[in-house]
């Protein structure tokens, strides 16, 4: 993949007009000419992702980009163009990836602590990890209780190939762990805001320390240098755990016997009953639990023809490879086994998955269940919090059909 550029794509044309007017005939030109009007304008691409593929994503806001469920495709690895974006602050300036082996990051928690660039982080280690990088957030839209945030379905995901060196790596090399060591903690470098306390903004996370055994510091990302929306020039990822764990332009990583009392920590993503509040002694959302859902058939493609139908979707275990897959037509009345397809790229990477089955006419809710090597099933119901996060729920993610 090219460097993206960063000019502004130009305003999409509203889907499907051609053909709307065509299925309505003269006689509803007016009203359909109206509905159009109404609509309202797709948000334009923000500059930072301006190279993205604007008919693939769905655009919340200057900092929140979704794919669309009908772009995943038939792949494995999700495209850095149709990828979700997720900012908990304004992308930093263009230039911090002018120079991108120039970077710093500061390591601390070790015996011989030291800031590294990336050009000198090359030198010490290089692994490669597939993983599904997924906001704790999605499927937020699903939620009835409508939390605050974005409402994302199923697009605040992908899976992608990330490269760089390993964090154990890095440890080894700066005389390993210093005493009373308990979580890794990553500080983004974002600019923040003049004025104001820098621990109730500062994107900063700690997760358990033996997260940092598959953890990486990356500079590549799907073989090319991580783009500026994605955290480049470089990002430590986390494999397992939820989109916010993996620091984005990581400028620190410290070994720490507390966890960071940054308020994104302390308070943010926390899995608070309805209607509660955030507080430190809730659990923090970190891993990811098994999930699966459907790409295709999905009702924005129109009726299906009355026989064999392909369905196929995606799947992934958390913290834990997918062992089996289940798809039902009925609405989860019964179930039938799926084949998982295509390469298996480890543990921590999502599974094509597909079942050819005949559907006859009529309404058809078709409806995904994962199992991972655990043992761990895809739940029906979503655990109800205040936040809407880490909704696997296979019911909510389930799609209707119609079959002419």
């Amino acid at each position: 993949m090219p460097i993206p550029p960063t000019s502004l794509p130009r305003r999409r044309l509203l889907t499907g007009s051609a053909s709307a007017l065509a299925a309505a005939g003269l006689a509803s030109f007016h009203q359909v000419a109206l509905a159009q009007a109404a609509a309202p304008a797709a948000k334009p691409l923000p500059g930072y992702a301006g190279w993205k593929k604007a008919d693939a994503v769905i655009v919340h806001s200057a900092t929140t980009i979704e794919t669309k469920r009908s772009a995943f495709g038939a792949g494995v690895v999700t495209p850095a163009d149709q990828l979700y974006v997720r900012n908990n602050l304004p992308t930093p300036p263009e230039a911090i990836v002018a120079d991108r082996d120039a970077w710093q990051v500061q390591v601390d928690g070790v015996r011989q602590a030291r800031s590294l660039s990336v050009r000198e982080l090359k030198g010490m280690g290089l692994d490669t990890v597939t993983m599904v990088l997924q906001c704790s957030g999605n499927g937020r839209g699903f939620f009835p209780s409508k939390p605050s945030g974005t409402p994302w379905t199923v697009g605040a995901a992908g899976c992608v190939v990330w490269s760089g060196v390993p964090v154990r790596d890095v440890v080894q090399a700066l005389g390993g762990l210093a005493d009373g060591a308990k979580y890794m903690t990553g500080t983004g470098g974002e600019v923040l805001p003049p004025g104001i306390d820098p621990k109730s903004v500062i994107v900063e996370r700690s997760v358990p320390l033996d997260a940092m055994q598959d953890a990486l510091l990356a500079w590549e990302m799907n073989g090319e240098p991580v783009p500026l929306a994605h955290g480049g020039p470089l990002r430590l990822i986390v494999p397992g755990y939820t989109g916010v764990n993996n620091i984005k332009y990581v400028k620190r990583l410290a070994f720490t016997a507390q966890e960071s009392d940054a308020k994104i920590m302390s308070h943010g993503y926390r899995i608070s009953p309805p209607g509660g509040k955030a507080d430190p002694s809730q659990p923090s959302v970190q891993e990811m639990n098994v999930k699966s859902w459907i790409n295709s058939p999905l009702p924005e493609g129109g009726p299906q023809a009355a026989g064999k139908v392909l369905i196929q979707g995606v799947a992934f275990g958390g913290m834990h490879a997918v062992k089996g897959m289940e798809v039902s037509t009925d609405g989860g009345k019964t179930w039938q086994a799926a084949r998982l397809i295509g390469p298996d790229m480890g543990r921590y990477a999502w599974r094509q998955f597909v079942l050819q089955t005949q559907l006859p006419k009529g309404t058809h809710v078709l409806a995904s269940r994962a199992t991972n090597t655990q043992g761990d099933v895809q739940p029906e119901a979503r655990q109800e919090n205040q936040g809407g996060y880490n909704n696997n729920s296979w019911a909510d993610h389930s799609v209707t059909v119609t079959v002419a």
